[in-house]
């Protein structure tokens, strides 16, 4: 098995509001950002979905449009929700080493 084969994490509404911890950005530049601090590339439905959630949701808010392009910035709810999200995956993170270091002597 390739390291590819096991895919990337793909979790869009996470990778957004990761994108946008850095600072308000229209859909376009957020695909960039995600693509070049996660290695995946969000199709422009799944991305789009994915802000529809995340609005409702009241955790990204959209800004006034600007040269036909709108952006969204994090809202003090979203940025919770990612701390929170952020804290989860480092637990799991720190339960697969230790598992994996376990497995070391085979």
């Amino acid at each position: 098995m390739r390291k590819s084969d096991l895919g990337r994490f793909s979790d869009a509404s996470f990778l957004i509001l990761s994108s946008l911890a850095t600072g308000p950005k229209h859909g376009y530049a957020m695909m960039e950002d995600i693509l070049e601090f996660s290695g995946t590339q969000l199709e422009p439905g799944t991305l789009y979905g994915a802000i529809t959630r995340l609005e409702r949701h009241g955790w990204i808010k959209a800004l006034p449009t600007e040269e036909r392009r709108r952006p969204y910035r994090i809202t003090a709810e979203g940025i919770t929700v990612l701390r929170k999200q952020v804290a989860t995956l480092e637990q799991v993170a720190s339960v697969g080493k230790k598992r994996l270091a376990s497995l070391e002597r085979f």
